[in-house]
């Protein structure tokens, strides 16, 4: 099939979304009203004789396609940038687990109690951050503990001690990592396979006050707040490789650093926010400076939808989307209830932005950033971190003390 170069027309555009989504088989029939020997009727009086009218009666039955009206599909007009976004955003909802489990819908929270309604799991004091296995949500609580919920039911499982401010999480190789913000910091290392007990030390030898945490696939990148935005220039970056032996051997970066914030890998590149420069930093292998990108007001902890980088800022209450590929902000958004906004998670289709201030959570459409609405996770609950199971989105409560399900 021959297409124009600058411009996708509809059938083309739906016959590629179909294909990649296994929805219609190769071997299709193209006899005009039949699929496969059996006759199908469609409301649109233009596709019956096309040649792709299998494909548009199975992306119609599984709700891909995008009319033009009541009884047109128009299938040789080009495609707008809009509709091409609606079209992404329509197969990612047929693929993920939500539509496996048929949860289309936005959680929308009713104050019942503290906890505005949600789900509820209470965990540890002063819940940090979280982050999934796919099963279970570990959440990191300054206290000192780390706990384990299920993802299934939101129970807690364990609780695992000896983890000094713990912090940020993550999960690699098959074992469960946590950050403590000490100064120096820590990291600590869990075998989900073993019972609940101490948290094992493999380092103390990262930068000052550790928080969040990333993997690059074969090193652990740590970025140490190194203090309040006030202090800057005693931030940096940790690049911790594992071994069978601890203490585990750490090389830190701070040129060019004043306050690392959050941390990412884009499956390319490390990217750091750095809170006092305002600015969200590209790092090669080294933890050198690749490229700068200037965003918000003291920019927080942010998320990668394999696209975009969504990073919230905390001081003008935006949150900037920088396209990954080039370190272009190809958006700044505002309203949806942002105020304060901390963290950004993906689900897979959705982006969630904990507001800590307020007590509620901002959502967007990932792929044509439009907003969904924002929501109320109740009084003085604080949410502060975010993550995602690819079903629901986790959010952690400071002042109350609870994981909540969203």
């Amino acid at each position: 099939m021959r297409t124009n170069r600058r411009f996708v027309n509809r059938i083309a555009l739906l016959a590629s979304l179909v294909v990649a989504f296994t929805v219609a088989s190769s071997r299709l029939e193209a006899d005009p009203g039949t699929c496969r020997g059996v006759t199908t009727a469609l409301p649109f009086t233009d596709v019956m004789s096309r040649p792709f009218f299998s494909q548009i009666a199975a992306a119609f039955s599984c709700v891909l396609a995008i009319a033009t009206s009541a009884t047109t599909y128009s299938p040789s007009q080009n495609v707008p940038r809009e509709q091409i976004a609606a079209f992404i955003t329509r197969t990612q909802d047929s693929g993920n687990k939500r539509a496996a489990l048929r949860q289309f819908w936005t959680t929308t929270p009713r104050y019942v109690g503290a906890s505005g309604g949600l789900g509820t799991t209470t965990v540890g004091s002063r819940p940090a951050l979280c982050e999934s296995d796919g099963a279970d949500v570990w959440v990191g609580n300054l206290e000192g503990t780390v706990s384990r919920v299920r993802g299934s039911d939101g129970k807690l499982l364990d609780t695992w001690t000896g983890a000094t401010s713990a912090g940020g999480v993550l999960v690699a190789m098959g074992r469960v990592f946590v950050t403590g913000g000490t100064n120096p910091g820590r990291l600590y290392m869990i075998d989900p396979t073993k019972p609940a007990g101490e948290a094992t030390e493999v380092t103390s030898g990262l930068g000052l006050r550790p928080l969040a945490i990333a993997f690059d696939g074969s090193r652990i990148w740590t970025a140490n707040t190194g203090g309040p935005p006030a202090s800057p220039g005693k931030g940096s970056v940790s690049i911790i490789t594992p071994k069978m032996t601890t203490p585990w051997s750490v090389t830190s970066v701070s040129a060019g650093l004043s306050n690392p914030e959050g941390i990412l890998f884009d499956g390319s590149n490390v990217w750091v926010t750095d809170a006092f420069a305002s600015t969200l930093l590209k790092l090669d292998g080294n933890g050198a400076i690749l490229q700068t990108v200037p965003v918000g007001a003291a920019p927080s902890l942010p998320a990668f939808d394999g696209t975009n980088i969504w990073v919230p800022n905390i001081n003008n209450s935006t949150v900037s989307v920088v396209r990954a590929a080039t370190g272009a902000v190809v958006a700044t958004l505002t309203g949806n209830g942002l105020f304060g906004p901390i963290q950004a998670a993906f689900d897979g289709q959705r982006i969630l932005v904990t507001n800590g201030p307020t007590g509620s959570v901002s959502v967007w459409n990932a792929a044509d950033l439009s907003p969904i609405g924002h929501f109320d996770t109740g009084p003085g609950t604080s949410p502060a971190g975010a993550c995602s199971d690819g079903t629901y989105f986790w959010v952690t409560l400071q002042r109350t003390g609870q994981l909540a399900r969203f």
